[in-house]
C-alpha cells in the first residue's frame, strides 16, 4: 500500500493542497514514489521503518515555518528530523509529514569570543570539523555521527562533560519557530523560559533551527580505550566507581561491558584526558594497572579523532533497542547484577555503559535548566544492537529484563536522549523535579501539543488528550 499524506483524523490531504504547497516550498519535497524518499526516510537504527506522506527538506528556517503552517493548516501529524539519531526513530512518522533539517547544516566559528553558531541539521563531526581549525570544542556527545539539535535539547553527555559540563551548558541563545510559525530568538535575557526549557526539555516546544554555543580551547587530547578480559568486570567497574570520584575534572572516563572485534566477551574503559598531557599520562597510569589488558590504545590525538573512536562500534543501519537508568550508589551488588546480566546478552553488538556524573555537570543547579538529574550519580545504559530482524523479540526482551533487574538500585529516573517506549511515566521521571515547570512552559508554547513526537511533555488540557 502507497502511503498518502493524512490528516489526523485520517482522511486524506487532496492532492491540490499538496501540490500548492511543495510549488511554494523553498527547500526539497519528497513524496512516496519520488527518487530519493527511501534514503530520506531511512534511519541510522534499523528498527525503525516509518513511512511519511511527505518529507520536507528545509533549507532555511523560512522554509520550516511555511511547513509548521501548512502542517497546522491542515491538521498533519508532524516528525522533526535533525540527525535522526533518536534511537526511539521519532524523527519519523507514518502518513505525516517530516520536517528535515539535514540540509540545513553550516557552523561557523568565532574565535575572538570563542563562540559557535550551528544550524540544526548538523552532526558533531561537522561541529568539531570546524571549531578544531580554531583550536576550540564545544562540549557534545561522544560519537561523530550525532545530531547536535537532538543531543543538545536532551542534555548531552559527552568527552568534556566533567570539566566543561553539558552540551547544554554550553549553549548561549537559540533560534526557535514556535507551534504558530513564528521565529522565536530566546537565550538568558529574551524569551529566557523558553531558553530554561531547551537546555533539557526535548523537542516540546518548538523546532530549534540553530543554535549559539560557548567553545573551549580543547585541541588534542590524551585518550582512547583500554580493554580487559570479562572475568576482571567486576574489579574493572569497583575501580572505576572509586577512582572516578575523586579524578581530576580534565578527565571524563566510561567504563562498560563490550565485545572484541572477534566476538570475545570483555570489559573496557575509555578515557579523555583534556588537560596537559603529561599530567594526563600521570593521573590515567592507574587504569593500566587495574588488570591484564587484552589491548591497549590510549595516546595524544586531535579532539574530534576522540570523537569518532566509538563510531565503529555503532554502526548505521542495525537494530537498536535501548535502556536507561540512573543509580545513586553503584554499590558492589548493583556491579554484580549487572555483570550477571550483561554475560547474558546474545549480540556481541551489544554493549553496556557506566557514565558517573560528576565535576561540572554538579555546579549548576537541577533548577537553573530543563535538565533535572545533575546529582544523578551513575548513568546505566544498556544499548542492544544487532542484524538479524528475525531475533528482534529475543534482544528486546533482554534488555527489558535487564532493566526490570536494575530496579531496585534505580533512582527510577533515565536520561532523556535514552527514552524509547516506556511510556508516560518514565517520560515524567526522566524530567524529575522539573516536569510540572515543562507542562506549564508546554502549555504556553505549544498548548495543542503539535509537537509531539518526541519526549514528550503534554499541555494542561490539551485537545489532543480530549479526542
Amino acid at each position: 500500500m502507497t502511503p498518502v499524506l493524512k490528516r489526523l483524523d485520517g482522511t486524506i490531504l487532496d492532492k491540490a493542497t499538496v501540490a500548492t504547497f511543495i510549488n511554494e516550498f523553498g527547500g526539497q519535497a519528497l513524496l512516496p514514489g519520488n527518487a530519493g524518499y527511501d534514503s530520506a526516510r531511512r534511519l541510522w537504527n534499523a528498527s525503525v521503518d516509518k513511512y511519511p506522506g511527505l518529507i520536507v527538506r528545509c533549507l532555511s528556517a523560512p522554509d520550516v515555518v511555511h511547513a509548521v503552517k501548512v502542517a497546522r493548516a491542515n491538521n498533519l501529524l508532524v516528525a522533526i528530523k535533525s540527525g535522526g539519531h533518536n534511537v526511539a526513530g521519532r524523527a519519523l512518522c507514518d502518513d505525516g509529514i517530516v520536517i528535515d533539517l539535514s540540509r540545513m547544516n553550516r557552523v561557523s566559528v568565532d574565535p575572538v569570543s570563542r563562540t559557535v553558531s550551528v544550524q540544526a541539521g548538523a552532526l558533531l563531526g561537522d561541529v568539531d570539523r570546524e571549531t578544531h581549525l580554531h583550536g576550540l570544542a564545544v562540549p557534545a556527545g561522544v560519537m561523530s555521527k550525532t545530531g547536535i539539535a537532538g543531543l543538545t535539547l536532551g542534555g548531552g553527555v559527552g568527552w568534556l562533560v566533567r570539566k566543561y559540563g553539558l552540551t547544554c551548558d554550553n549553549l548561549l541563545a537559540c533560534e526557535v519557530v514556535t507551534a504558530d510559525g513564528k521565529i522565536v530568538a530566546t537565550d538568558a535575557v529574551t524569551n529566557p523560559d523558553l531558553f530554561w526549557g531547551l537546555r533539557g526539555g526535548g523537542g516540546n516546544f518548538g523546532i530549534a533551527t540553530s543554535f549559539h554555543f560557548q567553545a573551549h580551547p580543547v585541541s588534542s587530547v590524551l585518550g582512547g580505550i583500554i580493554v580487559y578480559p570479562r572475568d576482571h568486570a567486576a574489579t574493572v567497574f569497583r575501580f572505576y566507581r572509586d577512582f572516578m570520584g575523586t579524578a581530576p575534572e580534565e578527565l571524563t572516563a566510561y567504563a562498560g561491558l563490550i565485545s572484541t572485534p572477534d566476538g570475545k566477551p570483555a570489559v573496557a574503559m575509555m578515557a579523555c584526558y583534556c588537560g596537559n598531557p603529561e599530567e594526563g599520562e600521570r593521573v590515567i597510569k592507574p587504569l593500566r594497572t587495574i588488570a591484564p589488558p587484552l589491548f591497549e590504545a590510549i595516546q595524544v590525538m586531535p579532539f574530534p579523532v576522540m570523537q569518532k573512536l566509538a563510531d565503529e562500534s555503532n554502526p548505521d543501519h542495525i537494530h537498536n533497542y535501548w535502556r536507561s537508568t540512573f543509580v545513586q550508589e553503584l554499590n558492589d551488588e548493583a556491579i554484580d547484577l549487572i555483570i550477571e546480566y550483561g554475560d547474558k546478552a546474545e549480540s556481541p553488538l551489544s554493549h553496556v555503559l557506566i557514565q558517573i556524573f560528576n565535576g561540572a555537570v554538579r555546579k549548576i543547579a537541577d533548577a537553573d535548566t530543563a535538565f533535572a538529574h545533575r546529582g544523578a550519580g551513575f548513568n546505566i545504559g544498556i544499548e542492544t544492537k544487532w542484524i538479524d530482524p528475525a531475533k528482534s523479540a529475543k534482544h528486546i526482551d533482554w534488555t527489558r529484563a535487564f532493566s526490570d533487574a536494575l530496579k531496585p538500585f534505580s533512582s527510577h529516573t533515565c536520561l532523556v536522549n535514552f527514552l524509547g517506549d516506556e511510556g508516560a511515566d518514565t517520560v515524567r521521571a526522566a524530567f524529575g523535579s522539573n516536569y510540572e515547570r515543562l507542562v506549564e512552559l508546554k502549555t504556553k508554547y505549544d498548548p495543542t501539543n503539535f509537537f509531539s513526537l518526541n519526549q514528550n511533555v503534554k499541555p494542561r488540557r490539551s485537545p489532543k488528550d480530549e479526542k
